[in-house]
């Protein structure tokens, strides 16, 4: 497998709106909703990375609480025996309790991707620098599992990449070999039961969550609502939906503790999403509060050239 993730990142951003200023439309390029399984988010939010509880975990560790946010599902009427309504949504359950992920989220940022020359305001991933459309955390402890796979999962079977809607939308050569290889390296892919408590999360008190989930579905859950689905699913226990008291309320009070850069980052750049996109804000916003450097394309390639042209995006 080899991409060119130069000037891309397709798959860290909501790229939709650019194919809507196009003159094509996000309908006919198969792209105008997340659709990742059968069951559409009940939010809007594209390319959500869905975080391991191992990884929730780091995350709060890290003191990073403050940039995970969860994902509900509407329910599929023709294949879910199992759904609940809450705040007047059907979501999918599993064993009468809401099914949800947890991921990162995507604060308004000015990005140019795809070689354009005006950056434009788009949802982007909370760790995408906008001036060298580079993960400030690509190579570090923190780096998700889903992130550092993709696109080989895809390709393993057989499904359309984001390098692919990028290329049939946008032109250009994104993905170079589409050769997944044996898989060795890889993270293990999670289904159905064993994905229950490492993944895909349950949560035990559906009455509680009567406003939660309306404010889920309008991409506006609180921190309180983000801390309530963060700790469910770092207190559960893979395989069952046995969750533990102590791990729930640790999380739940490390999400809410949280100040980080990325989440002072967040705030700001929601703040500012009404002026003129400039992408050299960056470095107002995220780098002042100690955000990662990245290293630009240029330092990379060099760095492939010393490695012998092997691409490591």
């Amino acid at each position: 497998m080899e991409v060119n993730c130069a000037g891309c990142a397709g798959c860290c951003l909501d790229w939709r709106p650019l194919v809507a200023d196009s003159d094509r439309d996000a309908e006919s390029t198969g792209i105008d909703h997340e659709r990742r399984g059968p069951r559409a988010p009940l939010d809007d939010t594209y390319n959500l990375v869905a975080l391991t509880r191992d990884e929730i975990r780091a995350f709060l560790e890290a003191g990073l609480g403050d940039v995970l946010t969860p994902r509900l599902w509407e329910a599929d009427p023709d294949r879910d025996d199992d759904s609940l309504e809450i705040d007047g949504h059907r979501i999918a359950a599993v064993a009468g309790r809401p099914a949800f992920f947890v991921g990162l989220r995507k604060p308004p940022k000015p990005v140019a991707p795809f070689g354009r020359e005006e950056p434009a305001w788009l949802p982007t991933c909370v760790f995408l620098d906008p001036s060298t459309l580079q993960c400030r955390i690509h190579g570090d402890d923190l780096y998700p599992e889903e992130c550092a796979d993709y696109p080989a999962h895809n390709l393993e079977l057989a499904q359309e990449t984001e390098c692919e809607r990028v290329e049939d939308a946008m032109g250009g050569t994104r993905l170079l070999d589409a050769d997944p290889g044996d898989g060795e390296g890889l993270s293990e892919l999670l289904f159905g039961p064993q994905a229950i408590g490492q993944k895909l999360f349950t949560h035990p008190e559906p009455d509680e969550l009567a406003g939660l989930v309306d404010r889920v579905a309008h991409n506006e859950p609180t921190p309180a609502d983000r801390a309530e689905f963060v700790a469910t699913a770092a207190a559960s226990s893979p395989g069952t939906f046995a969750t533990s008291d102590y791990h729930y309320e640790q999380a739940r009070a490390r999400v809410l503790e949280a100040d980080s850069w990325a989440g002072r980052a967040i705030d700001e750049w929601r703040r500012r999403v009404d002026e003129k996109p400039d992408t050299g804000l960056a470095s107002a916003v995220e780098d002042a509060r100690g955000a990662p450097p990245t290293p630009g394309w240029d330092a990379l390639e060099g760095r492939r050239e010393n490695d012998g042209g092997e691409r490591n995006d």
